[in-house]
């Protein structure tokens, strides 16, 4: 499900921008701060609700403007029109053909984006939440109560956690309902990270020549019911205000030799192990999607060397997926002659096609 088209209207530097994307492989191409990753954040918006680059999405709205919009539209043989709007002060507020979504989760079904950018080693150095939003976006995918179950777990997480701050006694009145939901969300987990597994081997073994372990921990301890972690937990839980067992406390856990992967590897090849994270799920979903997920690849060669950057061409390429990539010339387009060019400068964008000599 490629992107066609996107508008763009008050993202960061961007004032307004329309991309009318080829198929295969677009370029961005300008000098630094010239709007061309504010333009990868755009099309991320659409599939997934969200920024890669920050957790506080108001954050994108471009100075002196109250609002941001972005629109876009897929290709054939599944077209549809996404819509995203944020208001500062407001919830973000999307659109599928026309109709509201309940959840901005929904976006990712109807336009499924992944991005590897300079920060990507974060999969790894930062805490579980990266790494959890990471594994969820696939899960939703391929295991389809996921999606219902982990709303519904959520909204009782938040009554429950309420509940401990002002009425205590009620809050186990939800202990039945997060129990039974947050076993089939590991359950769900479980099993799209073992399908993962083939995938994740083969990516990591040819990006970054290790053999990492990649296992999930669902945030109780095996052996255990989460009904009866939930009250070996409950003096602390009345203590602190706040739920310590559950899936919202599950990880991801990568590790090589027995040591945690981010204690012994190096920026290098941190990166190298999260590209492979993003490349094994994209190359799994393509068993799901009548094509596979758009790729944003930011500044792909940074912190690269020549031999390990052509390793990671060969990995994309054999993808065939939608790509956009961002570059300081077109020139450095490292996956070769662009389908599509796009030159970026003070958040303006100006068209070209497929004769980059011209640009």
């Amino acid at each position: 499900m490629s992107l066609e088209s996107v508008s763009v209207e008050n993202v960061r530097c961007v004032a307004r921008a329309e991309l009318e994307l080829h198929e295969r492989l677009n370029l961005l191409w300008g000098p630094n701060g010239s709007g061309k990753t504010s333009l990868l954040e755009s099309i991320f918006l659409l599939g997934r609700g969200r920024s890669f680059r920050t957790r506080t999405t108001e954050r994108l709205i471009r100075r002196s403007e109250s609002a941001l919009t972005v629109f876009g539209r897929t290709l054939p043989p599944n077209p549809r029109t996404l819509g995203l709007q944020l208001v500062r002060g407001a919830e973000t507020e999307a659109r599928i053909s026309g109709v509201p979504v309940e959840s901005l989760a929904q976006l990712s079904e109807a336009f499924p984006v992944q991005v590897i950018e300079p920060g990507v080693h974060k999969l790894l150095e930062e805490g579980g939440y990266r790494r959890r939003r990471w594994m969820d976006w696939a899960v939703f995918h391929v295991e389809h109560p996921f999606l219902d179950h982990w709303s519904r777990y959520s909204r009782a997480l938040r009554q429950r956690n309420a509940a401990l701050r002002t009425m205590v006694e009620q809050a186990r009145s939800f202990d039945a309902e997060l129990a039974r939901l947050g076993e089939s969300i590991s359950a769900s987990r479980r099993a799209s990270l073992e399908r993962l597994q083939p995938f994740w081997r083969a990516q990591v073994q040819t990006l970054a020549g290790l053999e990492v372990e990649l296992t999930y921990r669902r945030g109780w301890p095996e052996g255990a019911s989460l009904q009866e972690a939930l009250d070996a937990t409950w003096a602390r839980d009345r203590l602190r205000g706040m739920t310590h067992a559950g899936p919202h406390r599950a990880d991801v856990q990568l590790r090589l030799g027995g040591a945690a992967a981010r204690e012994v590897l190096s920026r290098g090849q941190q990166k190298l192990v999260a590209m492979a994270l993003i490349l094994a799920q994209t190359q799994m979903l393509r068993d799901v999607f009548p094509s596979p997920p758009t790729l944003l690849l930011d500044d792909p060669g940074a912190e690269l060397d020549r031999s390990r950057l052509g390793t990671f061409i060969g990995q994309v390429s054999a993808l065939s997926c939608q790509m956009v990539l961002t570059a300081l010339s077109p020139e450095l387009s490292p996956f070769g002659r662009p389908d599509r060019v796009f030159h970026v400068e003070h958040g303006a964008v100006a068209l070209r096609y497929n004769d980059v000599s011209q640009n």
